[in-house]
């Protein structure tokens, strides 16, 4: 934790990978309930509620999903309120949320063929 609150080039690594990560799930996410009947989220965090009401995901995938909107939200928008301590921790315990993301949608996809 201590190395990357002072390495900047850390900083912007970490980050710009987890927002493309967040990004690629709201992306993915937003074309598979193009084809369902729910109707077209209005926020990010909304796609993941409407992932889960169609049992994409599970309601707690569909949560830490949300929280990593928020994260990107933060770090796009007021990238100097970002919390490298909660990076840390982000990256530390929940960057297999992503990976949890992607065996959910495979496993609906493969469910649906």
């Amino acid at each position: 934790m201590e190395t990357l609150s002072r390495d900047v080039d850390a900083q912007d690594i970490i980050t710009l990978n987890l927002t493309r990560a967040v990004q690629f799930c709201v992306d993915i996410g937003a074309h598979l309930i193009a084809d369902t009947d729910v109707p077209t989220p209005d926020t990010m965090g909304k796609v993941f509620d409407g992932l889960s009401s169609v049992g994409i995901i599970n309601p707690d995938l569909a949560l830490r999903m949300k929280k990593a909107v928020g994260f990107r939200n933060i770090a796009v928008h007021d990238y100097e309120a970002i919390n490298w301590e909660i990076v840390f921790a982000i990256v530390r315990n929940h960057i297999t949320d992503f990976e949890d993301f992607a065996k959910a949608v495979i496993a609906w996809q493969e469910s649906t063929e």
